[in-house]
């Protein structure tokens, strides 16, 4: 019996250093995403990146190469806290000062991996795969009568000249007016903007946007206007 005893205790103590010597189990962020977004009107091009997890309060994000492009440490409260959301856009050089192979080789194609640690000590960690298949800016158009207002676009099946020469998909459409915003599926290609809205808009020039999204996450943007009343 008591020998029994003690070989329970042994493995008690065994169990508990297992435990203290363990590390936490790993987390996922929910979304990790790094993209290029183009915009055709300015011939600018940056690299964009959006994660979502929960409490963490460090970001490490590592690229193909295994070369460390961003290093992010909560101080204070946010050391404390944690994080949950995070977007971030990289600067936007025009490509006539910046040209397009120089840029793409600094964000190379591949996996990206991206690591942390949460205010409870838990590692966090995902991946996303960044690739250089551009969509081409979609030529706009606007019609204006009384207070319909509708947008079109024609649809994109190709990447801009001079960029890699990569299948194109494109599995959404997004139309802003600022601070209208609406995502539609690949196959749209125009939309009316809600009379509400209209109504609210003064006399003049309005700004839009339409992004084509291709199926890797990447996005091109072409600006235009119209003119209300």
């Amino acid at each position: 019996m008591a020998g029994n005893k003690r070989m329970f205790r042994i493995l008690l103590l065994g169990v508990v250093a297992l435990g203290l010597a363990a590390p936490s189990w790993a987390a996922k962020f929910e979304i990790s995403r790094i993209y290029i977004e183009y915009n055709s009107s300015a011939n600018d091009l940056g690299f964009h990146v959006f994660l979502d997890g929960e409490d963490w309060k460090t970001l490490k994000i590592v690229n193909p190469a295994g070369v460390t492009i961003l290093d992010l440490t909560g101080k204070g409260p946010y050391a404390q806290l944690g994080l949950t959301e995070l977007f971030f856009e990289g600067a936007e050089p025009n490509l006539d000062d910046f040209p397009l192979a120089q840029l793409l080789a600094l964000f190379p194609e591949g996996q990206y991996r991206f690591s942390g640690l949460t205010v409870g000590g838990t590692r966090i960690s995902s991946s996303a795969v960044l690739s250089h298949a551009v969509p081409d800016g979609p030529a706009v158009s606007s019609e204006v009568n009384d207070d319909s207002i509708v947008i079109r676009w024609e649809a994109v099946t190709d990447h801009p000249e001079g960029f890699p020469e990569q299948k194109i998909q494109i599995v959404a459409y997004q139309v802003l007016v600022d601070p209208f915003q609406v995502t539609l599926p690949g196959s749209s290609r125009e939309v009316t903007l809600p009379p509400e809205f209209v109504e609210s808009l003064k006399a003049g020039a309005h700004p839009f946007e339409v992004l084509a999204i291709d199926a890797s996450g990447n996005q091109t943007i072409t600006e235009g206007s119209f003119v209300t009343d």
